[in-house]
């Protein structure tokens, strides 16, 4: 994997797209991922985007923006009096397409100094996406942010399967990610598990039973719809559909994540909610 220091001029993206009715804002200390070659990289809908690959293989690159907490600074109250204007208020995805705790964090600390910077200055909201165990390392920091700002820990866990058959192993394994969040929410941090995207599972009682003990809500989202075409084609380019179709043909289908959504709210009523609304924080119990 090749790993450079870059420098950004504006860390603050306004939202458009998918995320628009999200934050007013997204935030990317790295550019490419280096779970690209894991099991959450194959369906990345990010590798799509050419702009940002510049024909780099989606795993094979990431870019460290080390100047991401001092551009957060710089540009924080410009972007604050633009977002409670235009949005309502001033809020931040980290992030959308670079999980914030990629391994080499632990020796830039380019997220961790971002964190520290939003504690001095806070958004009115902050949605905190990552993939990765890893993120148990920051929870003091995080739950210091949270006294700050509208805080929600999104932590993904596809699956309730340690492996899939023809894909490659988990970043971090489902058992890591599902204590890191039960540490979370003991901790006081408002957490949600996101299922996303949904793959096909093996018992879902026990799964969304183990999930309502780790967390606060569930999102649950498929390929359809969740990769930003409203029949999953991007995701139909890469592997994962067949991989899907190989255990459970039916699980590739869009009714199969309505089925799971009724599993779900079994163990975690009015805290389940599908696609966009769950990333947005809409539940139909507030959190």
């Amino acid at each position: 994997m090749s790993t450079t220091l870059t420098r950004i001029k504006n860390v603050l993206t306004r939202t458009s797209g998918y995320l628009r009715t999200v934050t007013s804002h997204s935030v990317q200390p790295y550019q490419g991922c280096s779970f690209g070659n894991s099991l959450c990289g194959v369906g990345c809908y990010v590798q799509h985007n050419g702009h940002l690959t510049r024909g780099r293989p989606w795993g094979s690159f990431l870019e460290v923006r080390e100047n991401a907490a001092e551009s957060y600074r710089e540009h924080y109250e410009r972007e604050c009096r633009w977002a409670r204007i235009a949005r309502g208020k001033f809020s931040i995805f980290l992030s959308s397409s670079t999980d914030p705790f990629v391994p080499q964090e632990a020796r830039y600390g380019v997220t961790q100094r971002l964190l520290a910077a939003m504690c001095a200055h806070p958004p009115d909201e902050l949605v905190l996406q990552t993939h990765s165990h890893r993120v148990a390392d920051y929870l003091e920091l995080i739950a210091s942010l949270a006294e700050r700002t509208e805080l929600r820990l999104h932590l993904s866990i596809e699956t309730d399967r340690e492996a899939i058959p023809g894909l490659p192993p988990h970043a971090s394994s489902v058992g890591d990610r599902l204590a890191t969040a039960r540490r979370a929410k003991d901790g006081g941090i408002r957490t949600v598990v996101t299922v996303s995207p949904l793959l096909p599972l093996e018992d879902p009682d026990a799964f969304f039973a183990r999930i309502a003990e780790a967390a606060d809500a569930v999102v649950l989202d498929h390929f359809i719809e969740g990769d930003g075409t409203p029949d999953g084609r991007r995701t139909r380019q890469t592997g994962l559909v067949g991989a899907i179709e190989g255990l459970d043909p039916k699980a590739a289908e869009l009714a199969y994540r309505d089925q799971m959504a009724r599993v779900a709210q079994r163990y975690l009523p009015g805290r389940v909610a599908i696609g966009i609304d769950g990333f947005a924080g809409r539940f139909p119990d507030s959190l």
